[in-house]
Formats: C-alpha cells, sequence, structure tokens
C-alpha cells in the first residue's frame, strides 16, 4: 500500500515516472547515490536500485580542490552523454557558467559541445516535408544525407535549392519539444530536493540557470524565431558597418517554418579550427578589432546582440569577411538596463567600486537586502589586482569572473541577460586569445563609453525622464486619497477602527496635509517649468515669438498647477 500512495503522489508532481526513474538510475551509476539518498529521491521511486559500479564521486575525493572537481564534471558529463539531448543541451549551458561552477569541472562539461548523436535522415526528410507539405525533391536539387552539424535541439544538412542556390537546412529533432519539457519537469524536482539537502548546492543557485535555461530552450525551438533574429541583426549591422565586414546568412522564409529553417550557406573555415595569426590572413586584426566595436554598438546602442559568438559560430570567409550563424540565442536589453550597463562599465574603468554595487543593486536578483557596505569592500578587495594596470594589461576574463563571483558569494545573482552579456566578452575576450590575440576588449568599450554616456545625459532623454517622472508625480498625487480610502474602508468593513480626540487637532492635521500637498504641486510645477526650459538650452530668444511652442505649452501647465496650489493652500 506505501509503494501504491508514493507512486501516486509522484505522479501528481511528475507525469513520466519511468523517465524519473531511467534518469535516478544513471546518476547513481555514475557516482551520485549518496546524494540521492540525501535528498531522499531514493525514497521517491519504487524499486529504485541505488548500486553503483564506479563508487561514489563524495568519497572518491574529498577535498574539494582541483581533482574533485574534474571528476565530478567527468561524472556529470557521462550521465548527461547518456540521459540524451536535453540533458546534453543543460550540460552545454551549465559549461558557461564561471561565475559558479569550478573551472575543471567546467573543461569536463565543455566536451559535451560535440557530443550529440545525429537521427537518422529519414526522419529528417519525413519533417521537412510535413512541415512544408511537399515532396523534398520539388525544393532541392541535391541534400547531403550525412547532417554537416548537430546539436541537441537539431541537425543541419546542406543543400542546394532547385535555382541553384547553396543553402543549409536546420531540422528540429522530432518529439524534441515534449522530451525538453518532460526532462524539465524532472529536474526542476530534483534540484529543488537536493537545494534542500545541500546548503552549498541551495548557495550556488542552480534552480535559477535551471529555468534560464527551460525559458531560453522553449524560444530556440522555433526556428521562426530564429529567423528574425537573423534578419534584425543583419539589418542592424547593415547600418553601422561601414567597412562591410560582417556576412549575415539570408533567409529563405518561403522553406522555412517552426521545425525547418534554409538558410544562405557560408562557405568559410570557423574561427576555432585557426590556431596562429598567421593562418587568419592579411588585414584579419583589423578587422576582428572592428567586430568589436560593432558588438559594443550593437549591444549598448541596439540593445540586439549576439550572445553566443564562440569560435564555432562565425567563420572566416573566402574573400576574408566575418560570417555570422545560430541565432537562436540573442541577447536583449532595455533602455533602463543599458543605462545600467554603461554606468557600470564606466565604473569599471574608473574603478569606482561604490557606484559599481549600486548600479549591480539596481538590476540583481535577491532574497534578502544585503550589506552594501560589505559588498563594496569585497568588491574593492577582489578587483585590487587590477588596480594601476593598463586596459591593455586587463584580462577581460579575469576582471569578470571576479566581479560575478564575489556577486554569487553575496546572494545576489545577475539576470539572464546581465549573465549573457558577461559571458560573451568573455568568451570574445577567449577566442582572441586563441591565436594569440589581445582584443582588448575594455581598450575599445572605453573608447565608445563618453559617447554613451553622452546619449544617456542628453536633452531629450532628460526631458524624456523629467515627464515621466511628473506623470508618476502627478499620478501618485491623484490616487493617494483614493487608495487612503479604500484602505480606511477595508479596515471599518472588518469591524476595526480608531478614534482620536485631541482639541484643536482637526485645524493643525488639516493645515499640515495642506501645506504637503502644496508642496507635491509645487514640485511638480517645477518639473514642468524645468522641462519647457531645455528646448531654449543654447538659445538666446529676443522676442516672446521665437520661444516655442512646447516650451509655452509645458510653462502653462505649470502655471495652472502653481494657482491650483496656491488656491488650495488659501482655503
Amino acid at each position: 500500500m506505501d509503494l501504491i500512495k508514493t507512486g501516486i503522489g509522484l505522479s501528481k508532481t511528475i507525469k513520466n515516472v519511468a523517465r524519473f526513474r531511467e534518469i535516478l538510475t544513471v546518476f547513481s551509476k555514475n557516482g551520485f547515490q549518496s546524494l540521492i539518498i540525501k535528498s531522499g529521491l531514493g525514497t521517491e521511486v519504487p524499486g529504485l536500485s541505488t548500486s553503483t559500479t564506479d563508487g561514489d564521486v563524495s568519497t572518491e575525493t574529498t577535498d574539494g580542490g582541483e581533482e574533485w572537481w574534474g571528476l565530478l564534471g567527468q561524472r556529470l558529463r557521462l550521465s548527461f552523454e547518456e540521459l540524451g539531448p536535453s540533458f546534453v543541451k543543460m550540460g552545454q549551458l551549465l559549461a558557461t557558467r564561471e561565475d559558479i561552477l569550478d573551472p575543471a569541472l567546467i573543461r569536463e562539461l565543455k566536451k559535451l559541445q560535440n557530443e550529440v548523436k545525429a537521427i537518422p535522415f529519414n526522419e529528417a526528410k519525413d519533417v521537412i516535408e510535413a512541415s512544408l507539405g511537399r515532396p523534398l525533391n520539388t525544393i532541392f536539387s541535391d541534400i547531403e544525407q550525412i547532417p554537416i552539424g548537430t546539436a541537441s535541439i537539431g541537425v543541419v544538412h546542406r543543400a542546394t535549392l532547385l535555382t541553384g542556390e547553396r543553402v543549409v537546412v536546420k531540422v528540429r529533432r522530432p518529439g524534441i519539444e515534449k522530451v525538453l519539457r518532460t526532462d524539465f519537469e524532472i529536474v526542476r524536482f530534483i534540484v529543488a530536493q537536493v537545494e534542500r539537502a545541500s546548503e552549498n548546492i541551495r548557495y550556488l543557485g542552480i534552480s535559477r540557470v535551471i529555468e534560464d535555461f527551460f525559458r531560453a530552450t522553449m524560444t530556440e525551438l522555433n526556428f521562426m524565431t530564429e529567423a528574425q533574429n537573423c534578419e534584425r541583426l543583419g539589418k542592424n549591422l547593415a547600418r553601422i558597418d561601414k567597412h562591410n565586414d560582417f556576412v549575415v546568412p539570408k533567409i529563405y522564409r518561403e522553406f522555412s517554418s517552426t521545425n525547418i529553417l534554409v538558410m544562405e550557406y557560408l562557405d568559410g573555415r570557423p574561427f576555432n579550427q585557426f590556431r596562429t595569426l598567421e593562418e587568419l590572413g592579411p588585414g584579419m586584426v583589423e578587422k576582428l578589432e572592428r567586430s568589436v566595436e560593432l558588438f559594443a554598438q550593437t549591444l549598448l546602442s541596439d540593445g540586439f546582440f549576439h550572445a553566443d559568438l564562440h569560435g564555432g559560430n562565425f567563420f572566416i570567409m573566402k574573400d576574408h569577411r566575418l560570417g555570422l550563424i545560430d541565432f537562436g540565442l540573442m541577447g536583449t536589453l532595455s533602455k533602463k538596463n543599458r543605462t545600467n550597463l554603461i554606468a557600470v562599465l564606466y565604473a569599471v574603468v574608473t574603478h569606482d567600486y561604490e557606484n559599481m554595487v549600486y548600479e549591480f543593486l539596481e538590476v540583481a536578483e535577491y532574497d534578502t537586502i544585503p550589506d552594501h557596505e560589505e559588498l563594496i569592500r569585497d568588491i574593492r578587495d577582489n578587483l585590487s589586482p587590477f588596480v594601476g594596470l593598463s586596459i591593455k594589461e586587463t584580462n577581460v576574463t579575469d576582471l569578470v569572473r571576479a566581479i560575478i563571483s564575489t556577486l554569487t558569494r553575496h546572494r545576489l545573482y545577475l539576470p539572464r541577460e546581465w549573465f549573457i552579456i558577461f559571458r560573451a566578452l568573455m568568451t570574445l575576450d577567449g577566442v582572441g586569445k586563441s591565436v594569440g590575440l589581445d582584443l582588448n576588449i575594455f581598450k575599445i568599450l572605453e573608447k565608445d563609453l563618453p559617447k554613451l554616456l553622452g546619449e544617456v545625459l542628453s536633452k531629450e532623454t532628460a526631458k524624456e525622464e523629467a515627464m515621466w517622472i511628473g506623470k508618476d508625480l502627478l499620478t501618485s498625487l491623484r490616487i493617494l486619497p483614493k487608495h487612503l480610502k479604500w484602505f480606511m474602508r477595508e479596515q471599518a468593513r472588518r469591524g476595526y477602527a480608531f478614534e482620536l480626540k485631541l482639541q484643536g487637532a482637526d485645524d493643525y492635521v488639516k493645515s499640515v496635509s495642506r501645506s504637503l500637498y502644496f508642496l507635491g504641486l509645487s514640485l511638480l510645477s517645477g518639473t514642468f517649468i524645468l522641462v519647457g526650459a531645455m528646448p531654449l538650452m543654447g538659445k538666446n530668444p529676443e522676442t516672446f515669438s521665437q520661444i516655442p511652442t512646447m516650451t509655452w505649452v509645458f510653462w502653462g501647465i505649470a502655471a495652472l498647477i502653481l494657482f491650483r496650489s496656491l488656491v488650495l493652500k488659501k482655503y
């Protein structure tokens, strides 16, 4: 009876109990049986065997050093490979989290990048024909059956259209969405149980990473989203790429769908196949430096950028231009977040740790408010090795890791958008170093910061911010009495009441209330006067007719508000 109750209770949480048993069995076999038992997961599945043939990872080495982390990474990698595409995808994501995981573990997980098995060509053919509603030979004159690329979500085949254009066809794995949803449901449950059993694991914030992984992966499943990303980035680059350094593949929308993506074939070598600067060819150093400038512009000006620029996702073309592929993972930043990021980067290059911390607190997620003074001290201590170094001497990867690891120790977690920015900076830095090229990323960013700060502090931006402040203040003043009345009515309905009688207090309270209201309206009036004066900056009108109409409008609103405040104060 207990076994039946356990099975019923588990099925309410996890729909596929058989898959749950398989996952726990694989992890147990690869040395995680002690953690499974300690977390109580072993009791969730009736008849689960927690035996192992390779020993338990928790007992083989216990010093927590590089050897132990390497062993942990190896066991996780073996488990992920055996459990299939969704776990391989998750392992690849974990391999990018240098902020929370040890380098030895990262090195093992990075071996997962090319360990995904292809699907049979007949299955890929069925997906293509079902998605487009017509036979394969009515679209392509030729398609290679052996894929040129495999990933956890899809496979890529090279083909030729009937019109002669060489293309690549990206095909989504059949049933992958259902597999991902099932596995995510199980992983989320496992992580929650393990975090309850181990404070060290809870401290890493793995559950947040898993949630981010699921949201990002669900977005990547729709290939039309990737098509839109490719076209949008292509338009942004065409606007700012004055030297025509980049090539973004053309999307063939008439042959694409949520399951199929057909795009132009880029004939070149992936950057990760080069080992020295000499192999890159003439003029490539200057082009790579310009590419970092373009990346900074798409990031800080447009707020839309390629978030997965590792060495396999861009090519050195035969004409020595740079080709970009794989637009499933893109970064987006709101105007507010771009302003925060610019402020953080400026604080980094000027060693202003206090403002750096305040800017991070604006965007970070945390369960309890941290001690900001202690956080400032820790940031200063951990970044002290970089003080006095020139931009050229600064190791971008080490600097970013020092910042993120310090925030993590204080239980501050950056939103996914911010982390992928730092990850992109570290990836670019690592790609350059792989061929002996120092890209001087911070030097390039430093060059653009004054211009970007000027945009943030421009008259137009200040005017827009002042208008929103005025609107918010006016709205708050208007709704405050209503909320107070609703609050008092709710308290009276519940039977709560209080009565305060002080001789002469009514007149005093009314006077204070009128004064506060007068002060609020006066501040609002002053805001509109300031906004109205901004169009006059740098001008010297000699007659009233030369004053812009917008200025008169704002000043008129200010006068009405001021008149209203004076009337209220009088009565």
